[in-house]
C-alpha cells in the first residue's frame, strides 16, 4: 500500500484521482500490449489465436478429422478461455483460414470464408465449418510432451498453455499486425524454407551476422505472386533495424496489344483497382485507355484487362503511371515488434529474433526430452519390479493369496518400491504367461537404449542442437514450399504529367456578363448566337486548347486561372465561376484569355495607364487569384488586348474624342502593376467618370484605324494617322466633328 493511500472509517481504500487514473491506464496498457495486440516470439501467436488453435485441438479437429461448425469452436473459445465478443473471436479465426491473408493458414475452412476482393464478406459462423490444417501440427504436435507451462483459464476451472511449442519460427512465417497502447506491430510473412535455412545457419554458427542470415532470407514472402520491388539494400536495413517499408507491384503482361494484370499486391482488391482506374478515365486523366475489363474466374483468380486506345500507346509508360496512381503498387510498413522470451515487448532485428526463437526452441526440446526421460526411467523402474515378480512368481502368488497386506509384504520381501508393488498387484492373470517375461526383457532393452540416447542428448549441447537441426530440416521438407513473391529490381513508378494526358483540342471559352463560363470545341463558334440565362448575355470569349489553362480578369484587376479541361461543355449554359473562384466583394469578371503562355498582351485601365505583359503573367494557383493590374480610384479595367508580332503603334482614344498614336516600344513590360501613362486623362475627371480612356488597340505600320461612336464609323487611312502621332502620355488630337464621344477603336479599316 502506497503512502498516498488512505483507509476511511468504512474500510474503503481511497486514492487521489491522478494516482488512480495513472495506475488504471498503465494496467490497461500492459494488458493490451501483453495479452491482446502483440504476438510472442516463441509461437508467433496472439492470445486469441493461441486459444482458438488450442480449443480446436481439444475438440479433436485435426487435419484428418471431419469439419465442425465454426460456431462450436467459437463457443468453446469464449466459454473456456477467451471471455470476449464472439465476432472478434470469429474474425480472428477467419483471418487464420484465409489463404490470401495468411501465408500458411492454420485453419482449413469449408464454406464462404471471404475473398481477396472483399475479405470481410465471409459467412456467419453458424454456416461455415472448419478444422485445423496440417501446418498447425508444427504448433501442437509437442503440446502433450511436457514442453510448455500451463496456466489457469479466466475462471480457474481449466488449464490452458501459456505458449504453444512451435517447431518453426511462426512469428516470421505468418507474421502479424496489431495496435497496442503506444506501440504497434507489422510483421510480414516469410517463406518457410528460407527461414528454416536461416535458423539452421544461426544454430550451427551463433556468431553468424545479419548479412550471412540474409543469404537465406531473401525478404518477405506474401501470399500473392506480385513482385517485391524494394531494393536489396533497403531490405537488409529493415532486417538489421527491425523497421522500414516494403513495396509490392502487380504482375502484368502484354496479350494481343492489351495489358493483362495477373497478380495484385497483398490485400489489394481487384474491384478497388477497377474503380481507381475507372475514376481516372471518367476524369479524362487516362485518354490513352479505351476500355477496362475484369475477366477473373475460377481458373484465373486475377485477370484484369486494360485496353489501350491504339497500338501507339507506350504500355510500359502507361503501367508506370498506373503503378504511381493506383494500388497496383503499394507500400507495407514493417515493424518487427513482439513480446520476447523475457516477457517484454520490443523491436527486434532478424538476428535477435531468430536467436531468441532458437533459445525458446532449445528450451522446448530440452523439456520434451527430460519429460520423456522421466517416463522412460519410471517405466524401467516398473519393469524391474515386474521382472522380479516373474522370477518369483509362485512366491508372489502365495503372498497375494494368503497375506492380509500383500503390498507391504511384497515390498519387504523383494525390496520393491511402492510403485513397483502397485504394478505387480495390478497385473492381470493373462499377463502371467511365460512369454511375458521375454516381452518385459525386450521392452527393458529398448527403454535402456532410449534412456542412454536421451541422457547423451541432454548431456551435450552439440548433440541437442544437432537434433533440433534435423527436426527443422524435416519440417522444412514436409511443410515448405517455393517462394511466391519474387524479389526483382524495377525502375520507380512515376505518374504522367496530367497536362500531357489531356487531349489537345481547339476550344473556345465563353464568359457571360453574369460570370457564367463554358467551353465549346473548335474556334468557329458563333459566341453571340448561344443561349444565355434570362437577364444574362455574352461578355467575352477566348481561343485556346483543352490542355491549356484559361485566365480570367476581374474588375479589381485580379487574375485567376482555371484548367480548360475542367470547364463545362457549351451544350449547356455553363456554370458560375464564383463556384470555383473567390472574388472580392462587389467585383465582377471583365475578360477571359487563353492561348500560349508566351503571347504578349496589352493590359490597361481606363484611367489611361497600361503596360505590356505575357499570358503567363496572369497565372495564379490560388482560388482567390492574384493582384495583377493596379486600378486607380474610380477607374475601370479594360479588356485584355493580344499583341500581334508586327504591331508597332498603340492607338488610345478618350471618350471626349481625342486620339493619340505612340510607339508600342514606349510601354514598359511588367509582370504586374499600374503601368505607364498612355493617354493623358485628368484623374479627377476619371473619378467623376466625366472623361476616361474609351479604348486602345495595336496597329501595324501599314494598318489603318476604325473609330466607333455609337452607330457611326470613322475610317482613318495609314497616311492620315500621322496627324495623331505624338509622345506617350499626351492628350492627343481632336477627332473630326461627330466623334466627340468615342466608344471603341478597331485596328484596320473594317
Amino acid at each position: 500500500m502506497s503512502e498516498s493511500t488512505e483507509i476511511n472509517v468504512e474500510g474503503v481504500e481511497q486514492l487521489p484521482l491522478s494516482v488512480f487514473t495513472e495506475k488504471a491506464y498503465l494496467d490497461y496498457s500492459m494488458y493490451v500490449i501483453l495479452d491482446r495486440a502483440l504476438p510472442h516470439v516463441g509461437d508467433g501467436l496472439k492470445p486469441v489465436q493461441r486459444r482458438i488453435v488450442y480449443a480446436m485441438s481439444e475438440l479433436g479437429l485435426s487435419a484428418t478429422a471431419k469439419y465442425k461448425k465454426s460456431a462450436r469452436t467459437v463457443g468453446d473459445v469464449l466459454g473456456k478461455f477467451h471471455p470476449h465478443g464472439d465476432s472478434a473471436a470469429y474474425e480472428a479465426m477467419v483471418l487464420m483460414a484465409q489463404n490470401f491473408s495468411y501465408r500458411y493458414p492454420l485453419i482449413d475452412g469449408q464454406g464462404n470464408w471471404g475473398s481477396p476482393d472483399d475479405p470481410k464478406s465471409f459467412a456467419a459462423m453458424r454456416y461455415t465449418e472448419s478444422r485445423l490444417t496440417r501446418y498447425s501440427e508444427l504448433l501442437l504436435s509437442e503440446l502433450g510432451m511436457g514442453t510448455v507451462e500451463w496456466q489457469p483459464n479466466f475462471d480457474g476451472t481449466l488449464k490452458e498453455p501459456q505458449l504453444l511449442p512451435a517447431r518453426l519460427p511462426n512469428i516470421l512465417l505468418n507474421g502479424g499486425s496489431g495496435i497496442a497502447v503506444g506501440m504497434a506491430t507489422d510483421i510480414p510473412p516469410h517463406n518457410l524454407r528460407e527461414v528454416a535455412a536461416a535458423a539452421i545457419r544461426l544454430l550451427e554458427d551463433r556468431k553468424a551476422t545479419t548479412e550471412e542470415l540474409l543469404e537465406h532470407v531473401q525478404g518477405p514472402d506474401y501470399p500473392t505472386d506480385a513482385e517485391i520491388i524494394t531494393p536489396r539494400e533497403e531490405i537488409q536495413e529493415i532486417y538489421r533495424s527491425g523497421h522500414g517499408s516494403i513495396r509490392m507491384r502487380a504482375l502484368w503482361e502484354k496479350e494481343g496489344g492489351d495489358v493483362v494484370i495477373t497478380a495484385l499486391p497483398h490485400q489489394v482488391s481487384g474491384n478497388k483497382i477497377l474503380e481507381q482506374v475507372a475514376t481516372q478515365m471518367r476524369a479524362k486523366k487516362l485518354p490513352m485507355v479505351d476500355d477496362l475489363r475484369d475477366e477473373s474466374d475460377h481458373e484465373n483468380p486475377t485477370r484484369l484487362v486494360v485496353v489501350p486506345r491504339s497500338n501507339r500507346v507506350d504500355l510500359e509508360q502507361l503501367m508506370l503511371h498506373l503503378f504511381a496512381t493506383t494500388d497496383l503498387e503499394r507500400t507495407y510498413r514493417v515493424n518487427l515488434n513482439m513480446i520476447g522470451i523475457d516477457g517484454r515487448p520490443g523491436v527486434k532485428g532478424v538476428r535477435q529474433l531468430l536467436t531468441e526463437w532458437l533459445t525458446f526452441r532449445e528450451g522446448t526440446v530440452r523439456r520434451r526430452l527430460e519429460t520423456r526421460l522421466e517416463k522412460v526411467l519410471q517405466r524401467l523402474h516398473i519393469l524391474e519390479g515386474l521382472l522380479v515378480a516373474y522370477l518369483n512368481i509362485d512366491e508372489v502368488i502365495a503372498i497375494i493369496r494368503y497375506e492380509d497386506k500383500p503390498k507391504q509384504e511384497l515390498m519387504r520381501r523383494f525390496n520393491l518400491s511402492d510403485t513397483q508393488a502397485e504394478a505387480i498387484l495390478d497385473l492381470k492373470l493373462r499377463h502371467l504367461a511365460k512369454l511375458e517375461e521375454m516381452k518385459i526383457r525386450g521392452e527393458q532393452e529398448e527403454l535402456e537404449a532410449e534412456r542412454n540416447k536421451l541422457e547423451a542428448l541432454l548431456g551435450s549441447t552439440r548433440r541437442l542442437r544437432t537434433l533440433i537441426r534435423k527436426e527443422i530440416m524435416a519440417d522444412a521438407e514436409k511443410y515448405g514450399d517455393d517462394r511466391r513473391s519474387p524479389i526483382v529490381s524495377r525502375e520507380a513508378a512515376q505518374a504522367i504529367d496530367p497536362a500531357s494526358l489531356i487531349p489537345s483540342e481547339l476550344i473556345t471559352v465563353i464568359l457571360s456578363e453574369k460570370g457564367w463560363v463554358r467551353a465549346a470545341k473548335g474556334h468557329e463558334i458563333d459566341v453571340t448566337g448561344l443561349s444565355y440565362k434570362s437577364g444574362d448575355g455574352y461578355l467575352a470569349s477566348a481561343h485556346g486548347r483543352s490542355n491549356q489553362p484559361i485566365y480570367f480578369l476581374d474588375s479589381t484587376g485580379r487574375s485567376y486561372t482555371v484548367q480548360a479541361s475542367t470547364l463545362p461543355s457549351a451544350r449547356g449554359q455553363g456554370e458560375p465561376l464564383t463556384g470555383r473562384l473567390s472574388l472580392p466583394v462587389g467585383a465582377r469578371f471583365v475578360d477571359v484569355m487563353g492561348g500560349e503562355v508566351t503571347q504578349k498582351i496589352l493590359v490597361a485601365s481606363d484611367a489611361g495607364y497600361g503596360f505590356i505583359a505575357t499570358v503567363a503573367d496572369l497565372a495564379s494557383n490560388k482560388k482567390a487569384g492574384k493582384a495583377f493590374l493596379s486600378v486607380p480610384k474610380g477607374a475601370a479595367v479594360k479588356p485584355l488586348l493580344p499583341i500581334v508580332d508586327e504591331g508597332v503603334w498603340v492607338a488610345a482614344a478618350s471618350n471626349e474624342g481625342r486620339l493619340l498614336l505612340f510607339p508600342m516600344a514606349d510601354l514598359p513590360e511588367l509582370v504586374k502593376g499600374k503601368g505607364n501613362k498612355m493617354i493623358s486623362v485628368p484623374s479627377k475627371r476619371v473619378e467623376s467618370r466625366e472623361e476616361f480612356m474609351a479604348g486602345a488597340t495595336i496597329l501595324r505600320a501599314d494598318q489603318g484605324l476604325t473609330v466607333i461612336s455609337g452607330k457611326r464609323l470613322l475610317k482613318i487611312k495609314p497616311a492620315d494617322l500621322e496627324h495623331y502621332q505624338g509622345e506617350r502620355g499626351r492628350r492627343g488630337q481632336k477627332l473630326p466633328r461627330g466623334f466627340q464621344r468615342v466608344d471603341q477603336l478597331m485596328a484596320g479599316l473594317g
